[in-house]
């Protein structure tokens, strides 16, 4: 005998999605999620020299401690915004200060 609900079951993420959405809670935490992974997306050199993260308005603000590393990412900051649209998603963050 099957059970009704097993029918009915949704998938984790696609019911982890629903409860985001009905609480509107996507933007913060697509925001948790990408400070949450700037050391796996910029690796370790660039993460050791990051002594704080953060996102107000819409801009990442990244205080790097090594002016070398802050200068070649202001350099390549199209790149850094287009890792970060292309690991966690287009429209969290629209700009990257590097401080």
């Amino acid at each position: 005998m099957t059970s009704p609900r097993k029918n009915n079951a949704t998938p984790l993420a696609e019911a982890f999605q629903d409860l985001l959405k009905a609480y509107r809670l996507e933007d913060t935490y697509q925001e948790k999620l990408l400070i949450s992974s700037w050391p796996s997306l910029v690796g370790k050199t660039i993460a050791d020299r990051t002594s704080n993260v953060y996102i107000k308005d819409k801009k990442l603000m990244v205080k790097i401690t090594s002016g070398p590393v802050k200068k070649e990412l202001q350099l390549n900051k199209s790149k850094v915004i287009a890792l970060i649209e292309s690991q966690i998603g287009k429209g969290i963050v629209d700009d990257v200060i590097f401080l």
